[in-house]
């Protein structure tokens, strides 16, 4: 499959207007094509990236560090595969080390190169969680995403102030009990 051109894709957003009952030749919308393509390179940037690249830059030294690592309250914006339309919340991303650490604003960058793609929450969690497990071999490895589905809130059921929540725990935050508490813990502070 070839991808479109930026004029191929200008065009279908011509179409789009059209077809909602739109001129896109009204002055307000003349330039809406552009406009919607440029923000959908921003939109979906996560296609243009490479996750393992970004978190294969580990360090080593950190003087035997063996506790968890946690960033949590993440920002994330997302798109419904489905419907293309946002999904927003929040990611907490945590590992316990095993010997290598990254920089924690790799962490966030891996976030964000899975959600600038077209998502399904559940996937999203996976994407994240198996990133992080290939390129830091950590002894645990927790995602827990909680966020707003536009295409819920929204259109069709249209329950406005539900939210879903989707966790993968690997390693040992999957096989005991204890450091999921402690991690579980941590998160609620």
């Amino acid at each position: 499959m070839s991808k479109p051109t930026r004029n191929e894709a200008e065009n279908a957003i011509k179409v789009l207007l059209e077809y909602i009952g739109e001129d896109p030749k009204r002055e307000g919308l003349i330039e809406t094509p552009q406009r919607v393509i440029k923000s959908y390179s921003e939109f979906f940037k996560g296609y243009n990236e490479d996750p393992n690249e970004i978190l294969s830059k580990t360090f080593e030294d950190v003087e035997g560090y063996d506790e968890i690592v946690l960033l949590k309250n993440m920002r994330l914006e997302s798109y419904c595969e489905h419907h293309m339309v946002p999904i927003i919340g929040k990611a907490h991303v945590a590992y316990l080390p095993n010997g290598k650490v990254v920089g924690i604003s790799k962490l966030a960058r891996a976030v964000d190169i899975f959600s600038k793609r077209l998502q399904t929450q559940e996937r999203l969690t996976i994407q994240i969680a198996q990133a992080i497990e290939n390129a830091l071999e950590p002894k645990g490895v927790a995602v827990i995403i909680d966020s707003m589905h536009q295409c819920m809130t929204t259109r069709g059921v249209r329950k406005s102030e539900t939210s879903t929540l989707t966790s993968c725990m690997r390693g040992i935050f999957r096989r005991d009990e204890k450091s999921r508490a402690e991690l579980m813990s941590l998160i609620n502070l």
